[in-house]
């Protein structure tokens, strides 16, 4: 067992599967780490995989077993997921390895060899401890985090300036991780002139061209956890970027080309009985020469039974005093049953414009500021994904090209239309709570 990994797995954890093919190739290269062959390896798998049980919890005990003089230090993305993988680690070294009783914390264990175990979120500081073998595992907790240009740096700087900077001679780094964007810290290295340094073992959940483990395109990575139609249900519902980042490992841009045209299927009419909201994304700058600001734009949904209508958009740029009286019309045609969301922004003046839109400009209506939190693209991403299944239609109306031009332009120019779409679609989905049933379904030409 001291030899073989796979044994060794075997005997401590005998319910797991670790025949599965992609954890045997997976061990294949961690192998080439025990004895030197890589000494910075990246390990791209989708969620729920079993590689973090593998490679983050069990390979640093088996090395520990092994070389129980060796010093390992285990980093994530905080330090409560670190210290829960120390624990699985400490509770299984306990089986096989002779520990300190003077160093025992979850955050730093010892052998009584003086190995090490030494557990560390991004950003917490480790100096003065050196390790022949670093494990990283997902250091981005969320697509948010991976496209935040703030976290992006502060990760690359604790990789760069603090974990980095602990491996010892000859010792060597592990990154496993599911890709969220082309910065993430993958991202980042392998744009980096270490980039040569690094062994890529990247596995889709679904294979493409020159699969590493032979597999024919479009073959489930592990058909025995996620078959075919498993993975079907799971690209339904994330949508094609998600998918191609979490499950295909191959992050896209954000910038442009989130929708495409053929998604929309234009229909003569919404059910009459199905819940509606009214979400509004407002501008505050008026057209002027030379500039193009963005439109005002409220954007009308319906849901019924898991699909959506887009049954009209209000758009205009103008005064605030035009702009409150295209939203108190829409109100009026709309109807009382029809509750009304406004796009808030931060500070005082965003609670007093939504106050004097409750208290002046529709009064009796159900009207309510929500706080954008988050990158514009990834708040449409649950909508985008709903469209691209083909549950989206646009009411027939003499907006629909407009609302296309704008919805799936490259340019990314004007972003009304999406922000108050994911705004409707975040309300009527029922993500955010169930709005009242609409009584009326008004459409405008």
């Amino acid at each position: 067992q001291r030899r073989d990994f796979a044994l060794w797995l075997e005997h401590v954890t005998p319910t797991w599967q670790w025949h599965w093919r992609h954890l045997a190739l997976t061990r294949e290269y961690l192998n080439k780490v025990t004895c030197g062959e890589i000494k910075r390896l990246m390990i791209f798998e989708p969620p729920r995989h079993g590689k973090s049980e593998m490679v983050t919890v069990r390979y640093p005990v088996w090395r520990l077993m092994r070389e129980p003089e060796l010093r390992v230090i285990l980093g994530a993305y905080n330090q409560f997921l670190a210290n829960t993988f120390s624990r699985k680690s400490r509770r299984i070294a306990r089986t096989c390895i002779e520990l300190s009783d003077e160093r025992e914390a979850v955050e730093s264990w010892e052998t009584a060899a003086g190995g090490g175990f030494r557990a560390v979120g991004v950003g917490g500081g480790i100096t003065g401890q050196g390790a022949q073998l670093i494990v990283i595992d997902d250091p981005t907790k969320s697509r948010e985090e991976a496209n935040s240009p703030a976290y992006q740096e502060r990760c690359w700087d604790w990789f760069t300036n603090d974990l980095y900077t602990r491996l010892e001679p000859c010792g060597a780094i592990i990154l496993i991780m599911t890709r969220w964007s082309e910065n993430d810290l993958a991202g980042r290295i392998l744009a980096s002139e270490s980039a040569g340094d690094w062994t890529v073992l990247s596995l889709p959940a679904e294979a493409e061209q020159n699969d590493p483990l032979g597999r024919a395109p479009g073959e489930p990575l592990c058909p025995e956890r996620y078959d075919a139609a498993a993975l079907a249900d799971i690209r339904t519902v994330l949508g094609s970027w998600a998918y191609a980042a979490l499950y295909q490992q191959r992050p896209r841009p954000l910038e442009g080309g989130q929708f495409k045209r053929e998604w929309f299927a234009i229909v003569d009419e919404a059910p009459g009985h199905a819940r509606a909201v009214r979400a509004w994304d407002l501008a505050s700058t008026e057209p002027k020469p030379g500039r193009d600001p963005d439109y005002t734009s409220g954007i009308r949904m319906a849901a019924l039974d898991g699909r959506y209508w887009i049954v009209d958009m209000a758009r205009t740029r103008g005064t605030p005093l035009a702009i409150e009286q295209l939203v108190a019309q829409c109100a009026e045609l709309d109807g009382h049953g029809t509750p009304v969301y406004i796009e808030q922004e931060p500070g005082q003046s965003g609670v007093a414009q939504i106050s004097h839109y409750q208290r002046n400009v529709l009064p009796g209506y159900a009207v309510r500021g929500e706080r954008a939190t988050g990158a514009k693209e990834l708040r449409a991403e649950p909508f985008a994904a709903a469209a691209e299944a083909g549950n989206v239609m646009l009411v027939r109306g003499g907006w629909n090209a407009a609302f296309l031009e704008e919805l799936t332009q490259a340019s990314g120019a004007h972003d009304d239309i999406r922000d108050s779409c994911s705004l409707a679609f975040s309300k009527v989905s029922g993500r955010a709570g169930r709005p009242r049933p609409a009584q009326v379904m008004v459409r405008r030409g």
